[in-house]
């Protein structure tokens, strides 16, 4: 599971010997923000990230130093990158890790924020998968004061997106924090989070190769989650071990996977949710097929089992359309459920609000 990092500079671009670190990104007062990066050979830099819709073109002064000014921008944790001559490069002047990164800071704290209370817990557990015939890594939140409690608790299943892994919901997601700041607001049930590997075989496996290599992965990943990683969490934490009180979420790929494995084994699970759902990942021929609308014939058995059923979609998210037309497909089949239309595209700045918006309406506090 090896991570990919763009190539941080084009040699044949920026200058040599590399020139002093600029002062990059600049927030101002007002809350507008100027990227600069030198290139004096480039014919062209572009800015892209989750603050803009499309790249935009930096202008270069007589030094060579590229910049642009956007916003105000609202409070939040931005990535970009820079283009320059189309080589993806991060920004050489943010001294943030990874230097990818932009906080907006607001009048107060953010939802996502570190915050002095208590906190729980993350760790890397290994399990054995006898479905695929390996070990297998899932990052486990437990509650604060976990370790001094006897209760048990109820466990929400937590999925990436396409292209991460186990670790993109605390690294990007800050999804510890979020539920930190939920239970000390009194807001959140204390809950164990479970956030897997989305793939049944990594990148390098043969069988992540071939015409079948979608509906492998999916099939696959299914039934480790199923029939190892769950009954591995059963085993080893004091997790209720009744539907009632497991839930299972994720973004793009992962949401797709949610409402997939949630909808196809409502004995499994009694919360679903997805994050600007990669619908076709599960629906397409490559992936098997899956049918959601067989899945949710019986409207009345399904809104007798299901606690929650929420879809959530940004309006500039190319999946918008498919996810708005799966939400339109429930309706007309009777079944309850939410359908949230936000702003933004398909980025961590939407699916960080919707686990903040989400996780209170899986276990509500009483």
């Amino acid at each position: 599971m090896k991570r990919y990092w763009p190539l941080l500079l084009p040699l044949a671009c920026l200058a040599q010997p590399r020139p002093p670190a600029l002062d990059s990104p600049e927030l101002h007062p007002d809350r507008t923000v100027t990227f600069r990066l030198a290139a004096p050979k480039a014919a062209e830099v572009r800015l892209t990230g989750d603050l803009v819709k499309a790249p935009v073109a930096l202008e270069k002064d007589d030094k060579g130093v590229w910049s642009v000014t956007l916003g105000p921008l609202q409070p939040d944790q931005y990535s970009y990158r820079f283009a320059v001559d189309g080589i993806t490069v991060i920004d050489p002047s943010n001294q943030a890790r990874p230097a990818t990164v932009l906080e907006v800071p607001g009048d107060g704290p953010m939802f996502y924020d570190l915050r002095p209370t208590p906190h729980g817990t993350v760790q890397e557990r290994w399990y054995s998968s006898k479905t695929l015939d390996t070990a297998r890594r899932a990052y486990i939140y437990t509650p604060p004061n976990y370790e001094k409690s006897s209760d048990r608790y109820p466990v929400l299943y937590l999925l990436h997106g396409a292209g991460g892994d186990d670790s993109g919901w605390t690294e990007s997601g800050h999804s510890n924090l979020i539920l930190d700041n939920l239970m000390a607001d009194g807001k959140l049930k204390p809950l164990i989070v479970v956030m897997p590997y989305g793939y049944a075989y990594p990148p390098i496996s043969p069988l992540a190769a071939g015409a079948d290599a979608m509906k492998r992965q999916r099939s696959g990943f299914e039934r480790d989650l199923i029939d190892d990683l769950i009954p591995f969490v059963q085993a080893n934490y004091r997790a209720y071990s009744d539907r009632d009180h497991r839930a299972i979420a994720g973004l793009s790929l992962g949401g797709g996977q949610a409402l997939g494995i949630g909808l196809s084994h409502l004995d499994v699970f009694s919360r679903v949710a997805g994050f600007s759902a990669a619908l076709g990942a599960v629906t397409s021929p490559q992936a098997g097929g899956l049918d959601f609308h067989a899945l949710v014939t019986d409207s009345k058995k399904v809104n007798a089992q299901l606690k929650l059923l929420w879809v959530g979609c940004g309006t500039d998210d190319t999946l918008y359309k498919s996810n708005q037309e799966f939400s339109g497909m429930l309706k007309a089949s009777g079944v309850q459920h939410t359908f949230r239309s936000s702003e933004g595209a398909h980025t961590w700045l939407v699916w960080r609000r919707y686990l903040n918006e989400v996780a209170p309406l899986l276990f509500p506090v009483t």
